[in-house]
C-alpha cells in the first residue's frame, strides 16, 4: 500500500512539473518576437558547431589540466613499474617518465602532440600544482626524519655527514670556476652560480637512501643506523645552507643576505621554541585517538601553510618552511602516521609525478648536442661521484669504519634523486642556472641515484657478504635450527608452538627464529622500531608462554620471497615454516580442505599449481609470490594450514608412496620432545611393500611403541579426524590426495605440507 501511495505521488509530481517547464518554453518563445535570433539551420551547420564546441571544451584550461594530470599519472606509474622491477627506486622511473614527456623525446617526436597537450600557456597552472604537492612532500620529509637519532647517535654520523657536505660543495664551487665563464647565464654572479653549484653538488635524497636500508635489510645494524642518521643530519645541514644560498642570490651580496638569514633565524627559533610546543600539546591530548576531528587536523595543515608561506616571504622558498613544520610535528609515530597517511598518497601518487613532468619539460637533452657538452656532463658526474661517495667513504674510513661499510656509506649517501631535482628546479627559477646546465645536472642527478643498487651490489660481491642481516647467535652452531615466516600474528603464535613441539627438549642444541618481512612502502623510516615491536609482540608473549627462546628478524622489503629464502639459506636453517590464513572459499571442498589463505601463500593457487588446474585462480595477487617462495626456497619448507592449532598431541601421518618416507624423522622429533601421539595411515600395504618404509615403521615403534599406532586407510573418517590435532603429510602426496579429491580432506584437522 505503501509503495503504491509513493509510486501515485512520483508520477503526479514529475508529470505536473514536467508539463508545467514545457507550457513555460512555449511560452517563452514568445517572448522572441523582434530579436534576431541566430539558429544553424543544415545539419552540416549543426555538426560543425557541435565540433567546434567538443574542441573548446577539450581546450578549457581545467579540462586540459585534467588531462595532463591523467597522462603524467599514468606515464609516471608504468615508468616507475619498470624501473622498480629492475631494482632501481621507483623515483628513478618517474623522473625518466618525465624527461619522456618533455621536448627531449615526446616533443621531439611528436612536436604538435606534445605542443596541444603541454601548450606554454598552461604550464603555469602544472607548476603550481607541482609546488602545492612538493610542499606536502616536504611536509611528509620533515615528519619521517627522527630528531632522536641524531641526539643519541650523532658522533661519527655528523663527522661523516658534514665532509660529505663540505667536500662536495667545495668541488662544486671549484668545478664552477671553470665552466662559470662559458655556461652562466648573463648577469649572474660567480658567487651565486657557485653556491648553487656546490649545494647541488652536496644534496642526499633521505627518502631513496632510507628506502634503500630498508630495503637491504640493513637498518637494524650498525651501519644502517650511522647511514640513516648521516643522511638525516644531511638533510637538515643542506636544508639550511640552500636557504642561506637563496638569502644570498635574492639579496644580490652576501652582506645584504644577512637580513634574510636573520629573518630566518627568527624564523627557526619561533617554530622550535612557540610553534612546536604548541603542537605537542595538541599532539599529547589526541595521541591515543585513532582519528582526529577536522578542527585539529585544520590546525596542522594551516600550521604547515603559514610555515611555507612565511619562508616564502622571508625569502628563503615555501619548502623550507613545509620541511620545518614536519621536523617540529609531535614526535608520537602514530600521530605523524596519521598525517602522512591524509597527505603521503596525493602528494606522492598525484601531485609529485607533475613536478617530475614539470622538471622534464624544462630538461632538453637535445641542448647537449655536441661531444664537448657531453665531455663537461661527464666532468659534472665525475666532481659529483667524487666529492659525494669517495668523499663520505674516505670520512667514514677515518671515523674507523671498515672499508666495506665504508664504501657502502659513500655509495648510499651518493642516492641524489628528488631532493636534486627540487635544488635544480630552484636555481632554474632564479635564473642562477641555465638550460644547459641544469639539463647537465639533472642528467648527473639521474647517474648517481641509478648507480646507486649496482654500486652496493658490487662493492658486497667484492667483500662476499650479502645484504641478509642474520643476528649472531643465529650464526652459531646448532644442532637444528627452525625458522618461522609469519604475516599474521595469529598464524604466528600457531607456528611458534609447532616449532616448540619439534624442539622443546633440546633448548641447548636448537635455535628458533621468528621472521616477519612487510613491503617496503608500507613503511617509513622513524617507525620502523614502533611497527617491529608492535608486529612481535603477541609472537614474543606467546615464547615466554611456551617457555621457548627465540630470536627475531624484522626487514622492509620490496622483494618479500627472495629475502624469505635468502634468510633461510644464509642461516643455514633446517626447516622453514610459513603459514596460511583463512580462505575465501570456505564452504566449497576446496575450502572445507584448505579453509585457509595467508600473507605468503595462497593455498588455493598453491593447490591449483601442484596438481595442474591452472586458470581457477589466475588473478589472485599471491599468485607470484607462492610460486617464488616455493621455488627459491632450498631449505625444507612446512606450509601450515592452521585451523587455530594450539596443540599438537595427537599427529596423524599419511604414507601414500616410497617419497614420504623423510616425515618419520619429523614423527620422531614430536615424539621425543612433545611426547605426541602419532598414527601413520597405510595404504595400500605401503610398508609391507617397501623395505624403506617398513623399516622406518620398525624403528620407530622399537623406541617408542607406546606412542605409535598404524591405522589402515580405509579408516579415515570424521570422528577419527576430529581427535587429531594436526595431520602431517608431504607435497607430492598432498598434491595426489586433491587431486583424487578424496572425501576426508574436508574433515581435516591443521595440517602441515611438508617439502623435503
Amino acid at each position: 500500500m505503501r509503495n503504491l501511495k509513493n509510486t501515485v505521488f512520483y508520477i503526479l509530481v514529475t508529470g505536473c512539473f514536467t508539463a508545467l517547464m514545457y507550457w513555460i518554453v512555449e511560452q517563452g518563445k514568445l517572448l522572441e518576437v523582434g530579436r534576431k535570433i541566430v539558429s544553424p539551420s543544415s545539419n552540416d551547420t549543426q555538426w560543425t558547431q557541435f565540433l567546434s564546441s567538443l574542441f573548446h571544451n577539450l581546450q578549457h584550461p581545467v579540462a586540459l589540466l585534467l588531462m595532463q594530470i591523467i597522462t603524467i599519472v599514468l606515464v609516471a606509474r608504468i615508468f616507475g613499474w619498470i624501473f622498480r622491477k629492475i631494482g632501481q627506486p621507483t623515483v628513478i622511473g618517474e623522473i625518466i617518465a618525465g624527461i619522456a614527456l618533455g621536448p627531449s623525446l615526446f616533443g621531439l617526436y611528436f612536436p604538435d602532440l606534445n605542443q596541444s597537450l603541454f601548450p606554454v600557456a598552461s604550464l603555469g597552472n602544472l607548476q603550481v600544482l607541482s609546488q602545492v604537492g612538493l610542499i606536502l612532500f616536504m611536509y611528509v620529509i620533515g615528519m619521517e626524519l627522527d630528531l632522536k637519532v641524531l641526539k643519541n647517535k650523532a658522533n661519527d654520523a655528523v663527522v661523516i655527514s658534514h665532509a660529505s657536505i663540505v667536500i662536495p660543495f667545495a668541488l662544486g664551487i671549484g668545478l664552477s670556476y671553470f665552466i662559470y665563464h662559458e655556461f652562466a647565464p648573463e648577469g649572474i654572479e660567480f658567487l651565486s652560480f657557485g653556491l648553487f653549484m656546490g649545494i647541488a653538488m652536496s644534496i642526499t635524497a633521505f627518502p631513496v637512501l632510507a628506502r634503500i636500508v630498508q630495503e637491504r635489510g640493513i637498518h637494524k645494524t650498525r651501519l644502517g643506523t650511522i647511514v640513516i642518521t648521516c643522511a638525516a643530519a644531511d638533510d637538515i645541514t643542506a636544508w639550511c645552507l640552500l636557504a642561506a644560498v637563496i638569502a644570498i642570490v635574492k639579496a644580490g651580496t652576501f652582506v645584504s643576505s644577512l637580513y634574510i638569514i636573520a629573518l630566518a633565524v627568527v624564523y627557526v627559533l619561533a617554530m622550535l621554541f612557540i610553534v612546536k610546543p604548541f603542537l605537542k600539546r595538541i599532539g599529547d591530548l589526541y595521541a591515543d585517538k585513532g582519528n582526529l576531528n577536522k578542527p585539529v587536523v585544520a590546525i596542522f595543515f594551516l600550521t604547515v601553510i603559514v610555515s611555507a608561506y612565511s619562508t616564502e616571504v622571508i625569502g628563503i622558498h615555501a619548502l623550507f618552511g613545509a620541511f620545518m613544520a614536519g621536523a617540529i610535528m609531535p614526535e608520537s609515530a602514530k600521530f605523524r602516521n596519521i598525517f602522512i597517511e591524509k597527505v603521503e598518497d596525493i602528494a606522492v601518487i598525484l601531485l609529485l609525478p607533475l613536478f617530475f613532468v614539470f622538471t622534464g619539460l624544462r630538461t632538453e637533452i637535445g641542448l647537449i648536442n655536441e661531444p664537448y657538452l657531453w665531455k663537461i656532463t661527464g666532468f659534472i658526474i665525475l666532481v659529483a661521484v667524487i666529492g659525494k661517495f669517495i668523499g663520505s667513504a674516505l670520512a667514514a674510513r677515518f671515523v674507523g669504519q671498515n672499508w666495506r661499510d665504508s664504501l657502502t656509506i659513500g655509495a648510499l649517501m651518493n642516492t641524489r634523486g628528488l631532493m636534486e631535482l627540487v635544488v635544480l628546479n630552484i636555481g632554474y627559477e632564479l635564473g642562477v642556472l641555465s638550460p644547459k646546465v641544469f639539463t647537465m645536472m639533472v642528467i648527473m642527478a639521474l647517474v648517481t641515484t641509478f648507480m646507486t643498487g649496482p654500486a652496493l651490489d658490487i662493492i658486497n660481491y667484492i667483500f662476499k657478504s650479502k645484504d641478509v642481516f642474520i643476528p649472531e647467535e643465529i650464526k652459531n652452531n646448532s644442532d637444528y635450527k627452525v625458522l618461522i615466516s609469519f604475516g599474521n600474528n595469529e598464524k604466528g603464535k600457531s607456528l611458534l608452538r609447532l616449532a616448540n613441539s619439534l624442539v622443546k627438549k633440546q633448548t641447548e642444541t636448537t635455535v628458533v627464529t621468528a621472521m616477519h618481512f612487510t613491503s617496503s612502502d608500507e613503511l617509513h623510516a622513524y617507525d620502523l622500531d614502533e611497527y617491529e615491536a608492535k608486529a612481535f609482540e603477541p609472537i614474543v608473549q606467546e615464547s615466554k608462554t611456551l617457555n621457548q627462546e627465540i630470536t627475531t628478524i624484522f626487514k622492509a622489503t620490496n622483494d618479500i620471497e627472495t629475502d624469505i629464502a635468502d634468510v633461510s639459506a644464509k642461516g643455514e636453517y633446517d626447516l622453514l615454516l610459513v603459514g596460511l590464513g583463512k580462505s575465501i572459499f570456505e564452504g566449497t571442498i576446496l575450502g572445507k580442505v584448505l579453509g585457509f589463505t595467508s600473507r605468503f601463500i595462497n593455498p588455493d593457487r598453491l593447490l591449483d599449481k601442484f596438481t595442474g588446474k591452472e586458470g581457477l585462480f589466475e588473478n589472485s595477487p599471491f599468485d607470484e609470490r607462492t610460486r617464488l617462495i616455493i621455488s627459491k626456497t632450498k631449505t625444507p619448507l612446512g606450509i601450515l594450514i592452521d585451523k587455530d592449532l594450539k596443540k599438537v598431541e595427537n599427529v596423524t601421518i599419511p604414507i601414500m608412496s616410497i617419497g614420504d618416507a623423510f616425515l618419520f624423522d619429523y614423527a620422531e622429533r614430536l615424539i621425543f620432545n612433545n611426547n605426541t601421539k602419532v598414527t601413520i595411515i597405510e595404504n595400500n600395504n605401503q610398508r609391507k611393500n617397501n623395505f624403506i618404509i617398513e623399516n622406518a615403521v620398525a624403528g620407530l615403534k622399537l623406541k617408542y611403541a607406546n606412542n605409535l599406532q598404524l591405522v589402515d586407510y580405509g579408516k579415515l573418517n570424521k570422528p577419527f579426524l576430529e581427535k587429531q590435532d594436526l595431520v602431517l603429510v608431504s607435497l607430492e602426496s598432498w598434491k595426489n590426495l586433491v587431486n583424487e579429491e578424496e572425501a576426508w580432506l574436508s574433515d581435516i584437522p591443521s595440517a602441515l605440507i611438508l617439502k623435503s
